[in-house]
């Protein structure tokens, strides 16, 4: 497929991904349309590491943007890691030019957590 013009970008988690081709891949079965093969690859890549729902996804990106040390690129990252500890949230700040306090850490992950229940 040849795409001439993006006509928007939007970034996703994902969980969100994982939803958006499952509904895309229902759709095409019903019309007895072909799954291309990168296509059921890609699905099968969300399928398998996808940890929460795309809405408990999107709950949690909107959670961290509220912190001042936020960009919407890590809490995507965030999101699709579900860090555990703190050193996992280090690796992901890892190339930023500043570092987080132990409050804003345990913060994080405390969202974390509550979008794991």
């Amino acid at each position: 497929m040849i795409v001439k013009e993006v006509l928007n970008e939007e970034l996703l988690t994902l969980a969100e991904v994982k939803e958006i081709l499952t509904r895309i891949a229902e759709e095409r079965r019903e019309r007895d349309m072909e799954v291309a093969y990168e296509f059921r690859k890609a699905l099968h890549h969300a399928e398998l590491f996808a940890k929460v729902s795309g809405e408990k996804a999107r709950e949690l990106i909107n959670k961290l943007l509220e912190l001042e040390k936020m960009k919407p690129q890590i809490a995507i990252r965030i999101a699709d890691i579900l860090p555990q500890s703190r050193d996992e949230l280090r690796a992901i700040y890892a190339k930023e030019k500043y570092t987080l306090e132990n409050e804003e850490m345990d913060q994080i992950l405390e969202y974390v957590a509550e979008a794991m229940e």
